[in-house]
């Protein structure tokens, strides 16, 4: 009765100690999700950009700004002396070119201090609301700064984007988790399925360069991405309740998501050639998407995560195809901002396909 089942469980321990990869990532696995994802999330945040600019006229400076712009660049998040900054203070001249670089990201918040001296002119805090976590810790130290300097001026808070939702804020990730997955299940396990089957290798073989595989599998995944991305897309605008501006943010967003899924299509290509196996490929594909979708900024705010993981970001795919459809969604920006991050998952999808004609197997093993 139990000489059956007892020769299946030892057969298929036996293949799980005979795999000595699949063993180390069963191990290696929880302990990054430990690290990675307690480390992404709810982190503090810390050196926010923030201009600071006095109303004119009159040109000089009142002493309430002086005061206020050097507390506010020196404001810490504790007591103790190895405390991080909370805010990096860039001081303007010129409150539209500061509101300007609002605009366009490169600061997270705008102060603008009255030229009067009485207490009664109001501080106009200007906040990328885009962003839920940010703005309140940025309102926060500015009012600690008046009061530690017995100033009662009111705070005005402009949030130039509106009421931004979590739910909106993290609906534009889950387009990068729809590209991801839906590749992830596409091109990657079915490149393995067709090696498995001997379609691409060994004596089955048919006369198609490596490249000609390789840009086939790619091409063939990014359409499937593309159509799971583009209709999660919509589902998040009908749930989360967004709306884009023009005609133009709508093509925008189109290009975005296309190239995203040619990036992470080339990602998940080039490490599937490398694989024969689908359990080792799952166990591999599965610590990527959790270290790339944990380190995109879709749960969290890269400016929270600690600096050794925030260095992830400069080569993660997903972080570039985020942060443009949350610019072009949420902020209605346009090339001028998402432009670096085109050319980067354009420059990161070549590297890849490149690496996946490279080393992709065609031998039988």
């Amino acid at each position: 009765m139990m000489r059956g089942p007892l020769a299946i469980f030892k057969r298929d321990f036996k293949k799980f100690l005979s795999n000595p990869f699949i063993i180390m990532m069963t191990l290696f696995m929880p302990i990054m999700y430990l690290v990675v994802f307690g480390s992404a999330m709810g982190g503090t945040i810390s050196h926010i950009p923030v201009g600071v600019v006095q109303e004119v006229p009159p040109y000089n400076d009142t002493p309430l700004f002086t005061s206020a712009a050097y507390q506010l660049n020196h404001i810490s998040q504790g007591s103790d002396n190895d405390a991080e900054k909370q805010v990096d203070v860039t001081v303007y001249a010129d409150e539209a070119q500061a509101k300007q670089d609002l605009e366009n990201g490169k600061i997270s918040a705008v102060v603008v201090f009255p030229s009067s001296v009485t207490n009664d002119d109001a501080v106009r805090l200007y906040v990328d609301s885009s962003d839920s976590i940010t703005p309140p810790l940025v309102q926060g130290a500015v009012t600690q700064v008046l009061l530690g300097l017995g100033a009662t001026n009111p705070i005005i808070v402009d949030k130039i984007y509106g009421d931004i939702t979590y739910l909106q804020f993290f609906g534009v990730g889950v387009i990068m988790m729809a590209i991801f997955t839906s590749t992830m299940f596409g091109g990657g396990i079915a490149l393995i399925k067709d090696r498995e089957n001997g379609i691409h290798e060994g004596y089955l073989v048919t006369p198609v360069k490596r490249s000609s595989i390789v840009m086939g599998i790619i091409s063939s995944g990014t359409v499937r991405a593309f159509i799971a991305g583009f209709t999660i897309f919509w589902i998040d605008l009908l749930i989360t309740g967004m709306t884009l501006q023009s005609i133009q943010d709508f093509f925008l967003v189109l290009l975005v998501i296309l190239i995203a899924c040619m990036g992470v299509t080339s990602l998940v290509v080039s490490f599937a050639s490398r694989f024969s196996s689908q359990q080792e490929y799952s166990s591999v594909i599965a610590f990527f998407n959790l270290m790339l979708f944990m380190t995109s900024g879709a749960f969290y705010p890269v400016i929270g995560m600690p600096g050794w993981l925030r260095w992830i970001t400069v080569i993660n795919p997903e972080y570039y195809g985020i942060h443009a459809l949350r610019s072009i969604i949420l902020r209605n920006q346009g090339l001028n901002v998402i432009g670096i991050d085109l050319i980067a998952l354009l420059i990161f999808s070549s590297v890849m396909i490149i690496l996946g004609i490279v080393t992709f197997r065609r031998t039988l093993e």
